[in-house]
């Protein structure tokens, strides 16, 4: 965790993660290999010239070569200082899974060389709550709890793939505790229920704003885009081109339940927007960190001799495609907020 801590300190504005289902300790993922693609969206040169909306699709597009803005850490095309002062004297906090502190981090990497002051980046660790601070000139001290956050980004997915799940009800401590066995999508949407309650129940509708990241694809399964099957991510370079691809792991079911909820909650007067990130993720199968992850126990002389079975097809490497993420939030918030 120290090591983590000096990799990342001073990450920019005060950005703070929050552990949503499961335990996760912080991993960062960086490596080699397609740093250099751009997401080139529709509508792109519209965008570019006049900052308006109109006509600009952000989630569909293409993967296209880019050496010389590319990687967005090495060359400062994103404009991290207008985020900054937009984002000034308010909080930003993504609550979510592993995907979502990936996510995180890489707006944290995007914004770093923005601030070239050190004694204006300011990193607190407190359990699962990691909180990253960055002063323009000033910054006033923000409140602790998340409650009063000016925008809220979320991502709740992976952890509801298992088939089958037993929801508790009551705390393990409490003998009159009752369990059930519950499906995929029924599971999902109590679970985006209970989370809907909560923000109509503790959220001021006119101070925060509300992004939910869509779905973040794996690529597990190599028989999807023509491998053998049993094959995943493991070695592979290259981007799929095939224009709509949509891989068997993703559940449609799931995001429409997503948006459901989303619907709901925007008739309820909540600011919220859904960033479905979904589908340009789905074309990079070469994007994950595979065999470059961060391994807590060193992997087994079986794993080594089979590298298939311990490659990460889930998260991100970083840069990679959390950066588009994190550029297509920055849209949102520097020209819709």
């Amino acid at each position: 965790m120290e090591k983590l801590q000096k990799l990342l300190h001073g990450y920019h504005s005060s950005v703070g993660f929050m552990l949503l289902m499961g335990v996760i300790i912080g991993v960062v993922y960086f490596c080699g290999g397609g740093n250099n693609l751009r997401f080139e969206v529709i509508g792109e040169a519209e965008m570019a010239e006049d900052y308006s909306f109109e006509g600009c699709d952000f989630f569909n597009g293409s993967w296209v070569y880019d050496n010389k803005s590319r990687p967005l850490y090495k060359e400062k095309q994103f404009n991290g200082t207008a985020l900054l002062e937009k984002l000034r004297n308010k909080r930003v906090v993504f609550v979510g899974d592993s995907l979502g502190k990936n996510h995180w981090v890489s707006l944290l990497c995007l914004i770093d060389s923005w601030i070239t002051e050190p004694s204006h980046k300011v990193a607190e660790w407190h359990g699962s709550l990691i909180t990253f601070r960055a002063s323009i000139e000033s910054i006033e001290k923000h409140a602790k709890n998340w409650v009063d956050a000016d925008i809220l980004v979320f991502d709740s997915y992976t952890w509801w793939l298992e088939p089958n799940m037993t929801l508790l009800w009551g705390s393990f401590e409490n003998p009159n505790r009752t369990s059930i066995e519950s499906g995929r999508v029924r599971r999902y949407e109590m679970a985006l229920k209970t989370w809907s309650n909560w923000l109509d129940a503790h959220l001021n509708r006119s101070k925060t704003r509300i992004f939910f990241i869509s779905l973040s694809p794996d690529h597990k399964e190599g028989g999807d885009w023509g491998k053998a099957m049993g094959e995943n991510c493991f070695n592979e370079t290259e981007p799929i081109m095939e224009q709509g691809y949509w891989g068997k792991g993703s559940d449609t079911d799931l995001m429409r339940t997503a948006q459901s909820v989303v619907q709901d909650l925007e008739k309820k007067g909540f600011n919220i927007q859904l960033l479905n990130i979904t589908q340009l993720a789905q074309y990079r199968k070469d994007a994950h960190p595979s065999l470059y992850k961060r391994h807590w126990v060193p992997p087994t002389e079986q794993e080594l001799a089979h590298p298939l079975w311990y490659a990460d097809c889930v998260h991100w490497c970083l840069p990679g495609v959390p950066d588009v993420w994190n550029e297509i939030l920055y849209s949102y918030i520097r020209y819709k907020i």
